[in-house]
């Protein structure tokens, strides 16, 4: 301790400003002064009593700044003696340290470096037509939702309450299972299934524990950006691999990359162009993955919503040598805001997606999970499901005949889609997509363009259109402000 000199009342902001602590206050000042070394090393404080006094504060106020400031090591306190400030070494308090340089590139690790690139962006809030991927939040059941997850927690045992099992909770997992296999075909057992917070951490999850960097991945292209970045993160050496009408295409695939180590593919709702991967495509997708010890990345964001038949049963579903990785959400069905989500992996891989995922966050809120568990138990979720089928095939079809009103044949609607939860406006060849998007913008109107999802020049654009989140008036009006914003960029 060096030789003590004793100051009078240092200068600091005082008094503070109204509504806060004045003891944190205090403590706060003080601490700033001696990491900028206003208040040198080996300085003895004032007596408590004459802080007090000047500072017209209780001598209380003053004795609990000092012990926070003790207990954290900024003052020491000898008894007889009085209370001084640390030796704290001037080139490590603030006085020392140096600003990192304007435009400087953050000290990231390599793989931080890439995760930093594959910012998905913000979802627009409240969302507007036609945004993409929001369900009729307006009809989901939070009540109902919120009863059952209320009377899990209620008689839930304590037992229950601890850590929760990082796959999640065991009872989800098996309605999950039997759910799955009902509407999707899916073969699985309950030790296969990972819930997630969200598909998009399943893709991370999937990327990181199959890809090392430089492994070669197919990716549709078009196709999902947060699938895209999933695969950058981990460092993937990526195959863009065209979409036609039979979706993905294998032989380009294959002749681009024939040992590629894993494969992400959307089959039963193509994302975005709506196509559905043939049964021939499937399998030979599947062929190939039992061929060359490649994994099949299969998302099935929305195959919910299928208007035509019965859903189409899921990839997995026929997949015999155990390649196929099975993603799903609850962010369609019932709301983004839930955050859960599903993957389904082969018997060979659950233990270390188990792993990982307790790795990441240790597992998602047991409450809610069983409260899930039970809405899929007593068949509340399918009835729901019923219901917003025919609700989404309502929507779909008010904004196909509003946009072939506005539009005509200026653009290429196709039939009305077959499932999913938006339609693809193909605009007329040489007119820029991205360009409709801000014009698009500038009236309201939120959509999304095509070209932003793919890394091949495409024979031309078009809009991604939402329809399930919307009423029919927002659907209409909607159509209208773009039918305004298109008109001075047509060729």
């Amino acid at each position: 301790m060096k030789q003590a000199k004793s100051v009078p009342i240092p200068a600091i902001a005082w008094p503070p400003p109204p509504g806060r602590p004045r003891h944190r206050a205090l403590y706060q000042n003080l601490a700033e002064a001696i990491l900028n070394g206003a208040l040198a090393p080996g300085t003895q404080l004032p007596a408590t009593r004459t802080w007090a006094q000047a500072l017209r504060v209780s001598r209380g106020t003053v004795l609990a700044a000092l012990e926070q400031l003790t207990a954290e090591g900024y003052v020491r306190a000898l008894q007889g003696s009085g209370t001084f400030v640390a030796d704290i070494p001037q080139d490590l308090g603030r006085s020392g340290t140096r600003a990192m340089p304007a435009g400087s590139a953050a000290p990231l690790s390599s793989r931080g470096r890439l995760l930093a690139r594959t910012d998905l962006g913000e979802v627009e809030q409240p969302a507007r037509p036609f945004e993409v991927g929001i369900p009729a939040l307006d009809r989901f059941a939070a009540t109902r939702l919120a009863s059952l997850t209320t009377g899990a927690w209620s008689s839930m045992p304590a037992s229950e309450l601890q850590y929760p099992d990082p796959a999640g909770y065991p009872a989800l997992r098996l309605e999950l299972v039997r759910y799955l296999t009902r509407a999707r075909a899916v073969r699985a057992d309950a030790d296969q299934v990972i819930v997630v917070s969200g598909s998009q951490q399943a893709l991370y999850l999937a990327a990181q524990l199959l890809l090392d960097p430089g492994d070669e991945a197919w990716m549709e292209d078009p196709g999902y950006v947060g699938a895209l970045s999933a695969l950058q993160a981990a460092g993937a050496d990526i195959v863009n691999v065209p979409v036609d009408g039979e979706g993905l295409s294998v032989r380009e695939g294959t002749a681009l990359a024939p040992d590629a180590r894993l494969v992400y593919v959307t089959p039963s709702h193509q994302y975005p162009t709506g196509a559905t991967l043939s049964l021939a495509r499937r399998l030979e997708l599947l062929a190939w993955a039992r061929q060359r010890n490649g994994w099949i990345l299969e998302d099935d964001y929305d195959s919910e919503f299928r208007y035509i038949g019965a859903p189409l049963p899921a990839l997995q579903g026929i997949d015999e040598a155990g390649t196929v990785l099975y993603v799903g959400t609850f962010s369609k069905i019932l709301a983004p805001g839930l955050r859960l989500g599903y993957l389904v992996v082969p018997k060979a891989l659950a233990p270390a997606f188990r792993a990982a995922k307790s790795l990441l966050d240790r597992g998602s809120a047991v409450p809610l999970q069983a409260g899930l568990a039970r809405l899929l138990a007593g068949g509340g979720m399918e009835r729901h499901l019923l219901r917003m089928r025919r609700l989404y095939q309502h929507r779909r079809d008010v904004l196909w005949s509003e946009l072939r009103e506005a539009f005509g044949d200026r653009v290429n609607l196709g039939p009305p889609s077959a499932g999913g939860m938006h339609l693809v406006v193909w605009l007329p060849p040489g007119m820029d997509d991205q360009a409709a998007v801000r014009r698009a913008y500038e009236h309201g109107v939120w959509v999304r363009a095509v070209s932003a999802n793919a890394r091949r020049p495409l024979p031309r654009g078009g809009l991604i259109v939402g329809y399930a989140g919307f009423s029919d008036a927002e659907l209409r009006e909607a159509t209208a402000k773009l039918e305004e914003a298109l008109r001075t960029l047509w060729p």
